[in-house]
């Protein structure tokens, strides 16, 4: 599990995620069985109400390689982040990874809806078809990998891995229709609509995902009631936020810190707040993109509990706002290289935002 759960009503809706991919390019590895979904429970008791997953077909057996090594499929299709609440429409939405095995199924580097109550699908819109990917396989998207370590487990064409790691955030427009915006990492931010099965209203490139090398857009976007905040923060020019109108997908304004990009964007009315793998957070003013506050994380502190901390790269996990607080996260460095750390850091209104 990598995404956080999400409660309401009484209800907890986790999503499930996997890392077989890692070890499925090994020989003797039977690649794969894993199949994303979410799972609904109950808050109180903990009683599971229901499970659904991405993939509607349970992986079978396929063949054996000339080792032996029993291949599966389909399988993939895991849920990185958070699922999306639609009370009015009874849904719960979820983005999805990339497919392991070949052909990548239909629930792969889709936004799927599923009935809130009962986990029935509901629609699946898939963005990108074909991207069966696997780590460690040699192919048109991993030139570093020597094609001669190419194991008979690696699907014969491997995908981009240019799926989703956003969250689907559900917005509704003053003349009262819904969007579903969410942002891929090969660069695409979606609008899609929640009343016509997910599909594409409109669709804009705000930055180049490198071929199974890190996505543009890789972790959470953001909007308001009038843009939606998009982080490009990996290989990709120019790095930063671009603010897109909800209405129509036309860029507003960028805003492009001098260090790049890395954690998730996060909007309060006015403010937006993002952080760079350097470990800097960085304020910008929503009606232009102006640079409002910024402050060095990547540092020693003081802390209240006496332990000795130090901030670093600032990636996956973004800055939280709640009870009038800024809290920031510093020293995640498990994607890329990073500087670790191990500080929560709290600001209050003293900081001078607007």
């Amino acid at each position: 599990m990598t995404g956080a759960p999400t409660l309401v009503d009484g209800r907890l809706y986790v999503p499930i995620s996997s890392l077989e991919e890692s070890g499925a390019g090994n020989p003797g590895y039977p690649c794969c069985t894993f199949r994303g979904g979410v799972a609904s429970y109950d808050a109180q008791t903990g009683r599971r109400v229901w499970t659904s997953y991405t993939i509607a077909e349970k992986a079978v057996p396929l063949k054996k390689t000339s080792k032996g090594t029993q291949l599966w499929g389909p399988a993939g299709a895991g849920v990185w982040s958070s699922p999306s609440v639609d009370l009015k429409r009874r849904a719960v939405y979820v983005a999805t990874g990339n497919g392991y095995t070949e052909p990548a199924a239909r629930g792969s580097d889709a936004v799927i809806a599923f009935n809130l109550d009962t986990g029935r699908r509901l629609w699946t819109k898939q963005v990108m078809a074909n991207d069966a990917y696997v780590r460690d396989c040699p192919g048109k998207y991993r030139p570093l990998v020597p094609k001669d370590n190419k194991s008979e487990t690696c699907p014969d064409e491997l995908g981009p891995d240019m799926d989703f790691g956003n969250a689907p955030i559900l917005r509704t427009l003053p003349n009262g229709r819904s969007l579903i915006v969410i942002g891929q990492k090969d660069g695409h931010a979606w609008a899609l609509d929640p009343d016509k099965d997910g599909d594409v209203v409109w669709s804009r490139q705000v930055g180049l995902g490198l071929d199974g090398g890190g996505g543009a857009i890789m972790w959470g976007s953001a909007a308001d009631d009038r843009l939606a905040y998009f982080p490009v923060t990996r290989a990709s020019q120019p790095l930063g936020v671009a603010a897109l109108r909800l209405q129509t997908g036309e860029l507003a304004w960028r805003a492009s810190p001098p260090d790049g990009g890395g954690a998730p964007v996060t909007v309060i009315p006015g403010v937006l707040f993002f952080a760079s793998t350097a470990g800097t957070v960085y304020a910008y003013g929503t009606a232009d993109g102006k640079a409002l506050w910024q402050f060095d994380t990547a540092r020693e502190f003081q802390t209240v509990n006496g332990v000795a901390a130090q901030g670093g790269t600032i990636n996956a996990a973004g800055p939280v706002v709640a009870g009038g607080m800024l809290f920031v996260p510093s020293g995640y460095s498990e994607l890329g290289n990073g500087v670790r750390g191990n500080v929560l850091l709290a600001f209050s209104k003293a900081a001078r935002l607007p």
